[in-house]
């Protein structure tokens, strides 16, 4: 069993609007990963990814594309130790 990890990312680009949210969820969803995504005021997607490493680093590169209406410019992602979130959750 691989070990746990942590990515903190946040997604520039055209990114609100267009189901960013709603897909990365169900995306986390279909690969076992718990946490959380969100908008921000500033036009950008934040979320929490925690899970087995490789489900995570898969979700993190998903994010490079999202949702079919999206367009990325960047996606930052920094790692480190699980919280222990369950399930996954948008914020508002």
């Amino acid at each position: 069993m691989s070990s746990r990890t942590r990515a903190h990312v946040y997604v520039t680009g055209n990114v609100q609007g267009v189901f960013y949210r709603a897909t990365t969820r169900d995306a986390a969803r279909e690969r076992g990963v718990d946490g959380w995504v969100r908008n921000l005021d500033d036009g950008r997607v934040e979320a929490v990814f925690e899970g087995p490493e490789s489900a995570v680093e898969e979700l993190v590169e998903w994010c490079h594309t999202g949702s079919p209406a999206a367009d990325v410019d960047d996606v930052d992602a920094t790692y480190g130790e699980p919280e222990g979130l369950d399930g996954f959750e948008i914020r508002r």
